[in-house]
């Protein structure tokens, strides 16, 4: 059975919970992947709106440390997809409240169905909305998997190498 996945040592910092030691910490800076491409901008098909949730999660991102200049375009992604969960649900509501009140059994038959349709645009959407949290540079827990390997010290020399008898 697998363990939880790793996260990187900023975000556990911030979140207080665990107790680790400052060599514990140092030793997880530096295995772990870093980069100064930090200058984070939303990308031009973003709506004012979309922009704006852009740049209040690029920000808590980028105080994190764990976005770069390469996360733009799936936090976009995010962003579209997660507004698009959001009108479906809300369109969900309404032809529900519609459904509530409606007296003809044809007319609840039609909302049913746009409702039923409604309900594959939502899945859809949540299920992109996912995969970009998920996807490589943007979810916190698959940026933690991404774990430089320690270099290999030479062994130490052995100093009674020298008095070792040979023959």
């Amino acid at each position: 059975m697998a363990g939880r996945p790793r996260e990187p040592i900023n975000l556990i910092i911030a979140k207080g919970k665990k107790h680790l030691t400052k060599a514990e910490i140092k030793e997880r800076q530096e295995t772990e992947i870093a980069t100064d491409h930090t200058n984070v901008e939303p990308p031009n098909y973003l709506d004012e709106e979309e922009t704006k949730e852009f740049h209040r999660i690029s920000k808590i991102l980028l105080d994190i440390g764990i976005i770069t200049e390469l996360d733009e375009d799936c936090l976009a992604h995010y962003i579209i997809s997660n507004a698009n969960y959001i009108k479906y649900t809300k369109k969900i509501r309404i032809l529900e409240n519609e459904l509530l009140k409606a007296k003809r059994s044809d007319k609840k038959n039609r909302l049913l169905s746009d409702i039923d349709q409604y309900l594959v645009y939502q899945d859809r959407a949540l299920k992109q909305c996912r995969a970009c949290a998920n996807d490589l540079g943007l979810s916190i827990s698959a940026r933690a998997k991404l774990v430089m390997p320690k270099t290999k010290e030479p062994p130490k020399k052995n100093k009674f190498e020298k008095f070792k008898v040979v023959g």
